[in-house]
């Protein structure tokens, strides 16, 4: 079964400079598990509840995947370019 990494993103306006330098890395993390954006901050529409900020879905081939790249050195080197300036919550999660 595929692996998705679901994130909650809410990011200041305006974004800094190191988030600008996260999104010019992240992909090169993600190709060595084949990981591909399905959904990378589009136009949201709340149907129930709220969902302050945006949306971040990203498919690996299973959650073993999911799971390397988000554990992986790569991955933490770059982080905290995210984490030190935007309130975040991630999730992965096992589907089809």
């Amino acid at each position: 079964m595929a692996g998705y990494v679901i994130a909650q993103l809410r990011p200041p306006d305006p974004l800094p400079p190191e988030v600008g330098r996260y999104l010019e890395l992240v992909q090169g993390t993600l190709d060595p598990f084949d990981g591909t954006f399905l959904v990378h901050g589009g136009a949201l529409e709340v149907r129930e509840g709220s969902w302050p900020g945006d949306a971040v879905v990203i498919r690996f081939p299973d959650v073993e995947r999911a799971r390397g790249w988000y554990d992986s050195p790569a991955y933490a080197e770059i982080r905290p370019l995210r984490t030190d300036h935007i309130d975040c919550d991630v999730v992965i999660v096992e589907g089809d």
